[in-house]
């Protein structure tokens, strides 16, 4: 079983891989406060109650691939990976890690190691051009060539940032329930915020989208646009861009990426 592990600003996300088929996965909160032991105790309980895996922890682990962005996370996954798995190949995502995606960017560092693995995975499953659209504390959009390089992107605030802002600078609003209203045009002050949370996000993909398409390729249809991340499912049905959903697409990218590494190991 291979064991990846997704760190974003706001939730991580772990899957479990029996060959190329995900057969489990947990979602937490993102904590940069915990250290190596709780994260070690926290893994023990969510792999223990799998049917497949042992109680001790490492049991029925082959390999582990991790992402983060969040520097202080990935340092005491660093140490989980040495103090407690210390006999199963890990492959940490960071700079000198083979992905087989040429980043084409002024400062390829810069580029966030979930992006770049997302590109992996996209052209893995699709192939050249394509979009990504990854919803998660930020919306992300990141570009690929025909020729499987990531050329750059786009980030814009996420759909839970924008909520919580409205309920934050609004004097008569509060956070709201991301879901989808009854109507677009809001009967009260609650189906007002989500119809603009809901559309206004759906409106800005397509214009993000369309855009980047038309730079990325001489034909935009060429461009497979592919959504991806936890709050993807509220725009999905209002997007006229989006031509894929893959909810593991970062798993499945940390699994190429572990497959492409682990024979240099």
């Amino acid at each position: 079983m291979l064991l990846t592990i997704d760190v974003g600003n706001t939730h991580t996300v772990l899957g479990l891989f029996d060959g190329e088929d995900i057969v489990e996965h947990w979602r937490i909160s993102t904590d940069a406060r915990r250290t190596a032991d709780e994260l070690a105790v926290l893994l023990q309980g969510l792999m223990g109650m799998h049917p497949l895996l042992g109680m001790e922890l490492g049991d029925g682990i082959d390999g582990i691939a991790i992402c983060a962005t969040v520097p202080s996370v990935l340092h005491e996954l660093r140490e989980v990976t040495r103090r407690y798995y210390g006999d199963v190949p890990a492959v940490l995502v960071e700079p000198g890690v083979k992905t087989g995606v040429p980043i084409l960017t002024d400062n390829p560092k810069e580029v966030g190691a979930d992006r770049i693995i997302n590109a992996v995975a996209a052209v893995d499953l699709y192939g050249g051009p394509a979009i990504v659209v990854d919803f998660g504390t930020a919306t992300t959009f990141d570009a690929v060539s025909a020729r499987g390089e990531y050329v750059g992107g786009v980030i814009a605030p996420g759909i839970e940032i924008s909520v919580e802002a409205l309920g934050v600078k609004g004097a008569q609003l509060r956070k709201i329930e991301v879901a989808r209203p009854r109507s677009v045009i809001g009967k009260n002050t609650v189906e007002a915020m989500q119809s603009g949370i809901v559309y206004g996000f759906a409106g800005q993909v397509d214009g993000v989208v369309s855009r980047m398409a038309r730079e990325l390729a001489d034909d935009p249809d060429d461009v497979t646009v592919i959504a991806t991340g936890g709050l993807a499912p509220m725009v999905l049905g209002e997007s006229s861009v989006i031509d894929e959903h893959e909810p593991w697409l970062t798993l499945i990218g940390l699994r190429l990426v572990y497959e492409r590494n682990i024979s240099r190991m």
